[in-house]
């Protein structure tokens, strides 16, 4: 048992049971440098702790100006900087919560000119070549650490996270891929642990014993030149010697050429590596990624996975998750989909993190669904994601809401991305909508294609139009020809191509429904299938191999059908798409054999297959079964100009607003910025 046990003893550790056994993991959320970003934060991570989480961690800080994640970015060296925190402390503690700061040092990482690393390699996803360390800026930067530590407990903080995973700094000194030095922070293993293990031992010395002390460990590298197991168990067991109070888990480098918390990961895909860690160490151990339901979580911790479990982007899509599984409200989690969209893609643009499924999320300051005292009768036209999130907020408001879908079913686009392989997540969204509505007392009326005379007799204070988009159907000639269809009637299986099948249009759109084609449908889908996920993707489970990846080989399979991928524009299919899930897309594509055909022109369709001329303007034919139309998509508004003409009140959201591709992002904040204002 750690010398430091007694710091968890109030997390009720010895207990199976989910609530206190959820730690918030470190999202760095943008807040940490807006104007009045401190408040907000206060107001963000007291909302969590209100709801039932035992232990948050926060976005990163810097231990000095060359280790924030990018220059002028947050940090923590100086009383004045530590001051600025103690408005987030206070609040959290008055909920009743505790919160630990983590110490992030990005090394090479840092979108810094000034960067440093412990040798001059430049990392792949940043411009910048770091400047190698010399040993006085090693022993200045573990003083650094531990000045930082010390800072954060003056600001009220109950403990840090040393971040010593993901890539950054304490990791490139750890292995071998990075660390290219020969002196005594270099070489042999032992010497280049050195550097965490000091970080930790100062901070024990600085801090006091009645301090947490959480080190980020990287378990699987998931990089070539990444540490084997048995390195892992060392500095593992070294930490827990050094002082650590808690294990977290670190899944893989940001420069990872592996999937690790994309939708398509299966949930829970990683705790079986802490598992392995748990059979070394005595100190809690905490494990982490897509861990996104209650039921996850507890089978995690009930099977012995873990003595916690960390979710950072499932309490960005509910401040409530614990609470709510705590009082047996498991079906109204708004799940986290791993859609990256608002948080990680913002992130790397240097945007305010947000959530795709919860707009409040890092703005529960400015964005409030508050009691009306004027309750209105509501009519929501189009359950998709537009017109749940109206529906279901305006009516915990108070309004009387009534919905009109015209399908059997709700979801909208929603409906048709579950049916992507490893987009099955996005059904959680469908089922947390339909569980709020039915909480709070919506009309729902599905099957019912509602008419601008019904709505306009129907006595509606507020018509809101959310009725969607259409496919475009682009002028070629032929587009009528029996071959061609359109990518709703294929993923709602309306219609089944053939084994040789064109898609016109390689954005958002495309790359799904090439990706749905590509699957046979009497296999299993990675996203469900953990084992299957693993061995596509090429990671040791044995971590035998160093890093989980080197030398082994991904078992992939080939596409189901022959397919080709048919751009106009030039440069790679889902441009689009986020910055963080972009890669992860087409990289699916290619391991498939998906034929990918740029600056293209559509030339004619007939019973030969599909014409089109290339970049150089030569004509060629493309002997297909089928013609899937991915071409974009137009607002569906249909009873918009009736209903004003009437004199109702209208309001137009999601796509019938603007078809801009794949955007329940803003589809989502529209319907609950319009039902917070109603």
């Amino acid at each position: 048992m750690s010398a430091y046990s007694h710091l968890l003893a109030p997390l009720d550790l010895g207990f199976t049971t989910l609530p206190n056994r959820v730690l918030m993991g470190s999202m760095h959320t943008g807040l940490e440098e807006a104007p009045n970003g401190f408040e907000r934060l206060a107001a963000f991570y007291a909302e969590r702790a209100r709801g039932g989480v035992a232990l948050i961690v926060t976005g990163g800080i810097g231990p000095n100006p060359e280790g924030s994640v990018y220059q002028g970015a947050a940090k923590m060296d100086t009383p004045e900087e530590a001051e600025q925190h103690r408005v987030i402390t206070e609040a959290v503690h008055r909920e009743g919560g505790r919160i630990a700061m983590q110490i992030l040092h990005s090394g090479r990482y840092a979108f810094n000119p000034e960067s440093v690393a412990p040798s001059a390699i430049q990392a792949p996803i940043n411009p910048f070549t770091p400047r190698e360390m010399t040993p006085e800026d090693i022993e200045r930067t573990i003083d650094d650490y531990a000045r930082c530590a010390e800072l954060a407990r003056s600001a009220g903080y109950d403990g840090v996270e040393a971040m010593g995973s993901e890539g950054y700094l304490i990791n490139q000194f750890i292995v071998e891929r990075t660390n290219k030095r020969s002196d005594e922070w270099g070489g042999s293993y032992q010497n280049r642990i050195r550097f965490p293990l000091e970080i930790v031992r100062r901070i024990r010395e600085r801090v006091g014993e009645d301090f947490i002390i959480i080190y980020r460990l990287s378990m699987l590298d998931l990089v070539e030149q990444g540490s084997t197991w048995a390195e892992v168990v060392e500095l593992g067991k070294a930490v827990e010697a050094a002082g650590a109070t808690i294990i977290n888990t670190g899944i893989g480098w940001h420069e990872a050429r592996i999937p690790t918390i994309a939708t398509m990961v299966p949930r829970g895909a990683f705790s079986w590596v802490t598992r392995k860690m748990r059979e070394e160490v005595s100190i809690p151990l905490v494990t982490t990624n897509r861990i996104n339901t209650p039921d996850i979580a507890e089978d995690i911790l009930a099977r012995g996975d873990a003595d916690m479990v960390s979710m950072a982007r499932p309490l960005l899509a509910d401040a409530e998750f614990v609470a709510k599984a705590a009082a047996g409200q498991s079906e109204r989690v708004n799940v986290c989909i791993g859609c990256n969209q608002a948080c990680l893609d913002h992130t790397f643009e240097l945007k305010l993190t947000s959530c795709l499924v919860n707009p409040r999320a890092c703005h529960e300051t400015e964005l409030n669904y508050l009691p009306t005292d004027a309750p209105r009768k509501v009519a929501v036209i189009g359950g998709g994601p537009a017109g749940l999130a109206c529906a279901s907020i305006a009516a915990e408001r108070g309004h009387q809401v009534t919905l009109y879908e015209a399908a059997d079913e709700l979801g909208g686009q929603f409906r048709m991305a579950m049916q992507v392989p490893g987009k099955e997540e996005y059904g959680s969204t469908i089922h947390y909508f339909a569980a709020e509505l039915a909480a709070h007392g919506v009309t729902i009326r599905t099957g019912t294609r509602a008419d601008a005379a019904m709505l306009a007799d129907g006595g509606y204070d507020d018509v809101i139009i959310a009725t969607g988009v259409v496919p475009r159907i682009p002028d070629i000639p032929g587009i009528d020809h029996p071959s061609v269809m359109t990518y709703p009637e294929v993923l709602l299986g309306q219609r089944e191509p053939g084994r040789r099948v064109a898609l016109l249009g390689g954005g958002g759109i495309g790359v799904d429904t090439a990706q749905f084609l590509a699957h046979d449908p009497a296999s299993a889908s990675p996203g469900l299938d953990t084992e299957l996920f693993l061995r596509e993707w090429g990671i040791d489970t044995e971590i035998k191999a160093r890093g989980g990846i080197e030398g082994v080989e991904p078992d992939i399979h080939p596409a189901a059908r022959e397919l080709w991928l048919l751009k106009r524009s030039s440069g790679k299919p889902g441009q689009a798409l986020g910055k963080t899930t972009a890669w992860i897309h087409r990289s699916e594509l290619r391991r498939r054999g998906v034929n990918i055909l740029s600056d293209v022109s559509y030339q004619g369709i007939d019973d030969a297959g599909l014409h089109y001329s290339d970049e150089n303007g030569e004509v060629h034919c493309l002997s297909v079964d089928s013609i899937v139309l991915c071409t974009g998509q137009e607002p569906l508004r249909e009873f918009d100009e009736p209903l004003r003409r009437a004199g109702v009140n209208v309001h137009v959201i999601g796509g019938a607003d603007v078809a801009a591709e794949l955007d329940a992002k803003r589809a989502i904040k529209q319907g609950a910025e319009l039902a917070a204002s109603l």
